[in-house]
């Protein structure tokens, strides 16, 4: 304010009032494996800078882990620790909980229905919690008035969930899909780089550390299926349902398909996707082949790709690293500056009651063109064979390639198909299967436009 004579108070020699320090935002972390040390980590390399974006300090001043005596990369001397984590909820001193203990199960669902229920924000890291409980979590935080954030959950260091749940909130989302496991594109990646097959792949992706002992979560398409049952109920505001989804995984994909696919101008990845059709909500993971051309067929290696469709933004797509310390800390990190803030946004998008309940549809009514390589016995007729089960089941061939001639020997048919329902399809398949000609199974692989 000036003084009557036109100067400020302070250009008089008055003192100004140092503005006042907000309070910290005192943060316990359950679990200091690779993603809670990471992010330890970022809150005290980045601190001045997280503290002039959050409009407050953001300080770890509790944590929980099994064993005390492991070198984390990140000093945890003078804070408090916790063996069982769940006691974290009845901490007074502790303003938000993030877990990232891992799991459905255990522990890290104890926790966070108890900090929850103690009021308690939670920023988790955990899609499996979310996919298999996030509905009923959901539920509980609305009713405490807390927010349950989670957008390392998907994707590791992409915007993600900020995207559909805020960046597009106001387009009808048609369809969202995605890269969604970076094993598994790392696996896919590689053995069409070096012609290698499956096994000798995922046994070097071991080695290196992109795949776990027990890969199983990873090739079987049920980490990609989690990630993407949280996409749909953001994209289609209605509660989690992942045992809606359709979920294969890739390994029974062969190197003779990965050639074959790029002889026919594709490239094979495992897709998540989300589509809103007229009579409801499909959502499956599994092998599909993109075009070469297409954005989402050139993410490789351990990348991940989202692609959101919206009536009014159009086609938006995301690429980062969907995994590692530095990527899913920064996710959990970005909850945390939200939360500093004061901001609280509905689990799914809107309150419960105003979520919908469109069906799920079975994966038998998907309808799309397909990839089938037959190994068949080289003779007259094999050909006919196969054509009059397809046309019988009302099935159009769009191509067909035939690798060689040996007479008397198996020798690779490849057919791709016009659009056609799937229950049709697999009725299909299963006559061709049994014919004496076709010597083993079948090879399946749907074909997708994005």
């Amino acid at each position: 304010m000036s003084a009557p004579d036109g100067r400020s108070g302070a250009g008089r020699g008055e003192l100004t009032r140092p503005r006042p320090v907000a309070r910290p935002l005192a943060v316990a972390i359950a679990g200091l494996g690779t993603v809670g040390a990471g992010v330890a980590k970022l809150l005290r390399d980045n601190a001045e800078l997280i503290a002039a974006r959050a409009g407050r300090p953001i300080a770890v001043t509790a944590v929980s882990s099994r064993d005390r005596t492991r070198d984390r990369g990140v000093p945890v001397a003078g804070l408090r620790w916790y063996e069982d984590a769940v006691a974290i909820a009845a901490d007074p001193a502790i303003d938000v909980v993030v877990e990232t203990i891992g799991g459905s199960e255990g522990p890290a669902r104890a926790l966070v229905e108890a900090a929850i229920a103690a009021g308690k924000p939670v920023v988790t890291a955990n899609k499996a919690l979310l996919a298999v409980h996030g509905a009923a979590l959901a539920e509980q935080a609305e009713a405490r008035g807390v927010t349950l954030a989670f957008e390392a959950a998907v994707a590791g260091g992409i915007p993600a969930i900020k995207a559909l749940r805020e960046g597009l909130a106001a387009n009808r989302i048609s369809r969202v899909a995605g890269i969604l496991n970076g094993t598994c594109n790392y696996i896919l990646t590689t053995m069409r780089e070096r012609g290698l097959q499956f096994a000798e792949v995922l046994a070097d992706a071991q080695r290196l550390g992109y795949a776990e002992a027990d890969p199983a979560f990873d090739i079987d398409g049920v980490d990609a299926a989690h990630k993407l049952a949280i996409l749909a109920a953001l994209a289609f505001g209605r509660p989690v349902d992942l045992g809606a989804v359709h979920i294969e995984g890739i390994r029974e994909v062969s190197a003779l398909d990965i050639e074959l696919a790029e002889e026919l101008g594709y490239r094979i990845k495992l897709l998540g996707i989300a589509k809103r059709e007229e009579s409801g909500i499909s959502t499956r993971v599994h092998p599909c082949m993109v075009p070469k051309a297409a954005a989402i067929g050139r993410v490789e290696g351990v990348f991940n790709a989202v692609v959101a469709e919206g009536d009014f933004v159009g086609r938006v797509m995301l690429e980062g690293r969907g995994a590692g310390a530095g990527p899913t800390a920064s996710a959990v990190v970005a909850d945390l500056i939200d939360l500093a803030r004061g901001r609280l946004t509905p689990v799914w998008g809107a309150a419960t009651d105003a979520l919908s309940h469109a069906p799920s549809l079975p994966m038998e009514k998907h309808v799309g063109a397909y990839y089938l390589r037959l190994m068949v016995l080289d003779r007259p007729g094999v050909i006919a064979d196969v054509t009059g089960v397809l046309r019988d089941h009302a099935i159009s061939l769009e191509s067909m390639l035939q690798r060689g001639r040996a007479p008397g020997e198996a020798v690779p048919i490849v057919l791709t198909t016009h659009d056609c329902v799937e229950g049709r399809m697999r009725e299909a398949l299963a006559r061709i299967e049994a014919l004496p000609t076709v010597v083993e199974k079948p090879a399946l692989i749907r074909i997708e436009g994005l």
